[in-house]
C-alpha cells in the first residue's frame, strides 16, 4: 500500500507564523511511525508549499499514486482540508481519503451527512496511530473496517461509525517520521532548524474553552523516558538539529517526573540543545526545584497561559485566580534563565474597551517577554461554546475559517465582535507597543533577537510611521484585517 499523509497550509493571522515560525506536523509524523512497515509511506507539510498548493500536491499525487491519502485539520483548517480532498479525488478517483483531528473527532456525525462527504472515505476520530495502522493493513486485504475503534466508514454510501477505542498505551508506540519519507523540509524557528517531540498527552485541568479534554478526556499519561530520549536522540543526532519544541499540553503537571525527564537529558550532555515548552502557572510558580532544573536540562523558552486578570473572566474560563501565581511563574522562569512568553485571552462576556487595556497594562506589569494574545473562540462541542451560545454571544457560528483564535467570532455584554477585535488589536498596539527584547533575553545571544532589534523593527517602524500618516489607526487597522483575511487564501484551490 501507498500512503500519502499530508498536513494543512493554514497558519494563524501573523506574520510570524506565515514567515517566521514554521514547525513540522507531529500527528502525521507519529501516524506514518506506526504504520506497519510493509507499507510505503510520506509525509507532506503542506505549510512549506502555501505559495503553490495545487501544483505540488498535483505532482505528489502524480508521482506517487496513493491508494490512501490521509488529512489532518484543525477546525479553522477544515475548509481547506475539503478542498484538498475534492482536488485529490479529482485527481486520482480511485485513491480513498481519510480526514482526521480535532475537527473530525467531534463533528463526524455532521460531515457524514454534509455536502463535502462525498469527497471523504473515513473518518479518523480522537488518536490516530492504532486506528491508521489498522485501516491502511484492511485496505491490502488483512483486516476488517467493522472491527477497527474510533473508525467511521462508508457502506452503500452512508457512513457507519465505530466505537470509540479507549485511549493508546502510549509505550507501544513507535518513533515519528523524520527521514526522507517526510517529502517537505526547511523547518524552522526564525533562523533555526527545529523539530517536534511528545512526552504525553492530556491535560487535567478545567478550563471550559479548551478543546483537547476532547481527544483524550480529562486524563493525563506520558511517554517512557527511555522513549523520550530515543526521540531526541533522532533529532539531535540523526536530523543534527539543537532546536527542540515540545507539544505538550502541560508536561509540568507531573513535577517528579519532569525532573526525572531533566535529569535523563542533562546525563545525555547534548551540546547546545535547546528546549521550548508551554506550560500552567501554577506548576510553574509552586515548584522552583523544577523550573531549575528544566533550565538545566536545556530549556530556554516557556509558553504560559495566564488567560486574564479579571475574577470575573478566569471563573467565566473555569480556571481559579492565578494572577499571583502568574508572577511567581515568570519570577521563577526568569531567576533560572528562562524566557517567558504570556499568553492573554479576550473576548469573555465582561470585557469592555477598559478591561481590554488593563490586562494589557497587567500584562506589561508583570515582565513577561513577549505575549501571544488571542480572542476566546467558541470551538465545537466545548462547554464555554454551550454557554456563550446560551447567552447569545456567539457572532459566528458556522463560518470555521476564523476559528483560529486571532478573529474575534464572539460579542461581549460590552462591545459587538467587530468592536471587540479592534481593541483587540488597538489596545495592544497603545499598552504593549514593539517588542523590547529585555535585557535578559538579550544575553541569551540569539541572532534573531539582534536581527529583529537593529534591522526588522527599524524598517518596519519606517513603514507604519508612512502608514499612520496617510491613513490614521482606523486606516492601519483595515489594512491590518485585509492582511488576515487574505493569509489563509489559497487562490489556486478556489472552485473546489
Amino acid at each position: 500500500m501507498k500512503v500519502v499523509l499530508f498536513s494543512m497550509p493554514d497558519v494563524a493571522p501573523i506574520i510570524i507564523h506565515e514567515t517566521a515560525v514554521h514547525l513540522p506536523n507531529h500527528g502525521i509524523a507519529s501516524i506514518g511511525g506506526n504504520i506497519d512497515g510493509e507499507h510505503d509511506v510520506f509525509l507532506v507539510d503542506l505549510v512549506r508549499k502555501r505559495r503553490s498548493l495545487k501544483k505540488y500536491i498535483t505532482k505528489i499525487i502524480s508521482k506517487i499514486e496513493p491508494d490512501l491519502v490521509g488529512l489532518s485539520a484543525m477546525t479553522w483548517q477544515y475548509d481547506t482540508c475539503v478542498k484538498i480532498a475534492h482536488l485529490i479525488k479529482e485527481l486520482r478517483p480511485e485513491a480513498k481519503v481519510a480526514i482526521g483531528g480535532y475537527h473530525a473527532t467531534l463533528l463526524y456525525e455532521e460531515i457524514a451527512v454534509s455536502d463535502e462527504s462525498r469527497w471523504i472515505d473515513f473518518m479518523v476520530r480522537g488518536e490516530g496511530e492504532e486506528v491508521c495502522r489498522r485501516l491502511v493493513n484492511t485496505l491490502a486485504g488483512s483486516d476488517n473496517l467493522s472491527d477497527i475503534p474510533s473508525l467511521s466508514y462508508k457502506k452503500d454510501g452512508q457512513f457507519i461509525h465505530n466505537h470509540l477505542s479507549e485511549n493508546l498505551d502510549l509505550s507501544t508506540l513507535k518513533l515519528p517520521i523524520r527521514d526522507k519519507r517526510r517529502l517537505t523540509w526547511g523547518y524552522h524557528m526564525v533562523h533555526s532548524k527545529i523539530e517536534l517531540i511528545e512526552t504525553s498527552r492530556g491535560c487535567t485541568r478545567s478550563c471550559n474553552f479548551c478543546s483537547m479534554k476532547h481527544m483524550y478526556g480529562r486524563t493525563f499519561r506520558t511517554f517512557p523516558i527511555s522513549r523520550v530520549l530515543a526521540d531526541i536522540d533522532d533529532i539531535y543526532f540523526n536530523k543534527k538539529t539543537r532546536s527542540i519544541f515540545i507539544t505538550d499540553d502541560n508536561i509540568v503537571l507531573n513535577s517528579s517526573r519532569v525532573m526525572e525527564l531533566c535529569d535523563a537529558i542533562i546525563s545525555r550532555k547534548y551540546k547546545g540543545l535547546k528546549i521550548f515548552v508551554q506550560a500552567d502557572c501554577v506548576s510553574m510558580a509552586k515548584n522552583e526545584e523544577m523550573v531549575a532544573k528544566m533550565a538545566a536540562a536545556g530549556f530556554r523558552s516557556v509558553f504560559l497561559g495566564i488567560e486574564n486578570v479579571s475574577k470575573e473572566n478566569l471563573s467565566a474560563a473555569g480556571k481559579g485566580d492565578i494572577v499571583a501565581y502568574s508572577k511567581k511563574a515568570i519570577e521563577n522562569c526568569h531567576k533560572h534563565g528562562m524566557m517567558v512568553i504570556g499568553g492573554l485571552i479576550f473576548g469573555f462576556p465582561e470585557d469592555a474597551e477598559d478591561s481590554i487595556r488593563e490586562n494589557y497594562e497587567f500584562f506589561k506589569s508583570i515582565d513577561a517577554d513577549a505575549a501571544y494574545c488571542q480572542i476566546l473562540t467558541p470551538y465545537p462541542k466545548t462547554e464555554i461554546r454551550e454557554h456563550l451560545l446560551a447567552q447569545n454571544l456567539v457572532s459566528n457560528k458556522t463560518d470555521f475559517k476564523k476559528y483560529n483564535g486571532l478573529w474575534a467570532n464572539v460579542r461581549t455584554n460590552h462591545l459587538d465582535s467587530e468592536q471587540l477585535q479592534y481593541q483587540f488589536w488597538y489596545q495592544r498596539q497603545q499598552v504593549l507597543g514593539w517588542w523590547k527584547p529585555s535585557a535578559k533575553v538579550r544575553r541569551l545571544g540569539w541572532l534573531w533577537i539582534a536581527i529583529w532589534r537593529f534591522i526588522f523593527k527599524p524598517l518596519l517602524k519606517i513603514h507604519y510611521r508612512q502608514v499612520m500618516k496617510k491613513h490614521g489607526w482606523a486606516g492601519r487597522y483595515r489594512i491590518e484585517v485585509e492582511r488576515w483575511e487574505n493569509m489563509n487564501r489559497f487562490q489556486d484551490l478556489e472552485g473546489y
